[in-house]
């Protein structure tokens, strides 16, 4: 659909494990995001944004029903979205939308690998795919169908494998301009594309940029929070900076397309990330920590209702994404979802924004953290372990003052000064706990 006055499309443009430093809007001195630069500078960018649930089912859970990984069973990977969520497809569809889904699903499967649920390297039956209905090109876990550069396959509506050559980031893309291009127009669409870049190659351990990219980017500046640690973002930041390169150059391929068809006016263009990485800096992996290179994200919308190049300070997070497009896209917000609409805050009408963020944290521990724009707050079970949902006692294991330690070097809980710091981050913690739906645990200094 194209003209003024009509429901937007809206094109959800998802990366995974992409860090916000890597664009240059949010400060990378490369030339890695031109695209999403320009996107920026003509709408709406939000410099504080985060990620709920810094792993990759349980933050699709939380965008795909707008509550906490927990509310929904999905806190660890590899748990079946229940189909009686109302997800933003159902809301947008129910609406009038026609909704498509391109990639890395990742909410299809549980039970043990080769089981009769699990369906990472098998097509995800339609009771599976949390709405979509209309259009349905996905594997529900890509990294295990793919390759990097060799190409792969997914499956189609109905159930067809397809396969696809080259590498993963424009094939997709070629995927997503085949379907923009076979719109009817006879109703606004919402276009789920699911990328698997930046994320790590999982039987290969390793980052898969383009060609080349070891070379182009070896002039980068180490991020901060990286500097003097151990890690292996010398082995891999080239080419993480690589694959995120070849993310922008395709986002730039589709709003081209999307201009040479008259629909680039009325498209929001929503482009966001589900985690960060941290390198192994942290822990023996890449994310499920409270820390900044694990949840920081980009965050930019461009389009109706998001326009003007403004710079939004307030904390949002991707719980707060959920409700946005559904408003968008003229749906009644359910109550059940937990953020707000970020339509609020690009018009100005907000008030009482939340003045932190809540992270659930799972598989390398049950976690819960809380971060304000200067402090850092997190709490571990001792007694449970990362598949565990939540607990009744947590110990603080991390405070940082992120103005005067940005890249969270000096962990504070333990000093005496921060006492009543910690307690009156403890009572915000706990608060939002009980408002994810957690009952209120006992929470005691480390």
């Amino acid at each position: 659909m194209s003209g003024k006055g009509e429901r937007p499309n809206i094109l959800f443009f998802f990366t995974d494990q992409q860090r916000w430093d890597t664009c240059g809007c949010y400060g990378q001195k490369l030339d890695i995001t031109p695209n999403l630069d320009r996107l920026a500078a003509e709408g709406v960018r939000f410099e504080r944004a985060f990620s709920c649930q810094p792993v990759c089912g349980p933050a699709r859970a939380c965008i795909q029903t707008g509550k906490y990984a927990t509310e929904v069973g999905c806190h660890t990977n590899h748990r079946l979205l229940p189909p009686t969520e109302a997800t933003i497809a159902k809301l947008l569809r129910a609406s009038g939308y026609e909704v498509g889904y391109i990639g890395k699903w990742h909410l299809a499967s549980t039970g043990p690998h080769g089981g009769p649920d699990d369906f990472r390297t098998k097509a995800v039956p339609p009771e599976r795919r949390g709405g979509y209905e209309d259009y349905w090109l996905v594997a529900d876990a890509l990294e295990h169908t793919s390759h990097g550069w060799e190409g792969g396959f997914m499956f189609d509506k109905d159930m067809n494998k397809v396969e696809f050559p080259g590498y993963r980031v424009d094939a997709e893309t070629d995927f997503a301009l085949d379907y923009l291009r076979t719109r009817d127009r006879t109703k606004p669409w919402f276009l789920f594309l699911s990328y698997l870049e930046p994320h790590h190659q999982n039987d290969r351990n390793h980052y898969e940029g383009p060609a080349g990219s070891k070379e182009r980017f070896k002039g980068y500046e180490i991020p901060g929070d990286l500097v003097d640690t151990e890690g292996d973002w010398r082995d891999n930041y080239p080419d993480y900076l690589g694959a995120c390169w070849s993310l922008d150059h395709n986002l730039g391929r589709i709003l081209d397309e999307l201009e040479k068809l008259g629909m680039r006016e009325n498209t929001l263009v929503v482009f966001t990330s589900d985690h960060g990485s941290h390198f192994r800096t942290r822990n023996n992996e890449y994310k499920r920590s409270c820390h900044d290179g694990s949840i920081r994200i980009p965050m930019v919308l461009n389009g109706p209702g998001f326009r003007g190049g403004k710079v939004i300070d307030d904390l949002v997070g991707l719980i707060d994404i959920s409700p946005t497009v559904v408003a968008a896209g003229g749906a009644e917000v359910p109550q059940s979802m937990r953020g707000r609409p970020l339509q609020d805050l690009a018009d100005g009408s907000a008030g009482n924004w939340p003045e932190e963020v809540f992270v659930q944290i799972s598989e390398s521990h049950c976690g819960r953290a809380i971060r304000t724009k200067k402090w850092k707050y997190s709490v571990i079970a001792p007694n449970r372990t990362g598949q565990d949902p939540n607990s009744d006692v947590y110990v603080e294991d991390f405070l940082y003052d992120l103005e005067c330690d940005p890249h969270e070097r000096n962990n504070l809980v333990k000093e005496p000064s921060t006492e009543a710091v910690r307690s009156e981050l403890r009572e915000r913690l706990i608060a939002r706990m009980i408002e994810a739906g957690e009952n209120a645990p006992l929470v005691k200094p480390a």
